[in-house]
């Protein structure tokens, strides 16, 4: 039975390694990535579509990222939503295409990424804690209830916090890598 509390810990821990990543591909660093635009939202003739499904997205340059719309009429719109995302980018269009030129980051923003990457590994942190704590609760349950004995709960709440352990320096990796690309010039 303990092995299916930490079973679902495992598959918990992995989904929050997931989202951490995600939310990292999606923060600015020096150069251009396509996954910059992975939660951008477009008003596609009355319905939210992700940018992603309506256009191609590609870094020809380090510091060049290129939309080129599937259907012409979006491009409005596209220029719209990318001016009023929180990217800080200004597009430019020539009717087919839409170019976001990438600038380089000043040590000031840099150092704001870094806090906003920093933040993100905590949530991130704090995520793994509260799906430990959540499964040594269970554990309890199990050994109140009968289901597991003293040295099977002591066991499995030791193997939960090898689990915890090991995604939390996994967390601290992710952290690292992504502030030496936003350091790297």
């Amino acid at each position: 039975m303990s092995l299916q509390v930490h079973k679902e810990l495992e598959e918990k821990m992995q989904k929050t390694i997931k989202v951490l990543k995600e939310d990292l591909h999606s923060i600015r660093a020096g150069r251009a990535n396509p996954a910059l635009l992975d939660r951008i939202v477009v008003d596609y003739y009355g319905s939210p579509t992700p940018l992603k499904q309506i256009a191609t997205i590609s870094a020809p340059e380090p510091r060049l990222l290129v939309i080129q719309p599937y259907d012409k009429s979006a491009i409005q719109p596209i220029e719209k939503v990318i001016t009023q995302s929180d990217l800080g980018i200004n597009p430019s269009n020539d009717g087919k295409t839409i170019r976001l030129a990438i600038p380089q980051l000043t040590e000031e923003r840099r150092k704001d990424l870094l806090k906003v990457v920093k933040k993100t590994g905590e949530e991130a942190k704090v995520a793994i804690r509260n799906e430990r704590r959540d499964a040594n609760d269970k554990l309890k349950k199990m050994q109140k209830s009968g289901e597991l004995t003293e040295d099977d709960l002591k066991k499995a709440e030791d193997d939960v916090q090898k689990a915890t352990n090991k995604y939390v320096e996994i967390i601290d990796e992710l952290v690292v890598k992504k502030e030496k690309e936003i350091m790297e010039v």
